[in-house]
């Protein structure tokens, strides 16, 4: 791989769930996204392999992992590990988080080369 230096306002952007929009940069085994959620907006009860940590940077996240809820503000953060039951909803103002997911999501590699 080489190295990357971009914009993350210049990556395509490509659609989540109903009201939420990503913009990922893609390493060889890590990737970040830039997650924008609508306000109310949800991403729905689900799992994955891959390890998950995010921090909020704008607004409120109610995160529910393997059925807790944590609200989140700004600057609060979360590490998932792979095959654990999370969802998501933004707050009334909405909210924009900034997930790394290892290893590199290839379904959002995917979305986000608009296959």
């Amino acid at each position: 791989m080489s190295s990357q230096v971009v914009s993350i306002a210049k990556l395509p952007s490509f659609k989540l769930a109903e009201g939420i929009t990503a913009q990922a940069l893609f390493g060889e085994g890590v990737m970040l996204n830039v997650v924008e959620l609508a306000p109310d907006s949800e991403v729905p009860r689900h799992e994955h392999p891959h390890e998950q940590l995010g921090v909020v940077l704008r607004g409120e996240l109610r995160l529910v992992v393997s059925g807790s809820e944590h609200v989140l503000g700004e600057l609060d953060a979360y590490a998932l590990a792979g095959g654990v039951e999370h969802s998501a909803r933004a707050g009334t103002k909405g909210a924009t988080v900034l997930d790394v997911f290892h290893p590199v999501r290839e379904d959002y590699r995917a979305a986000a080369s608009g296959q």
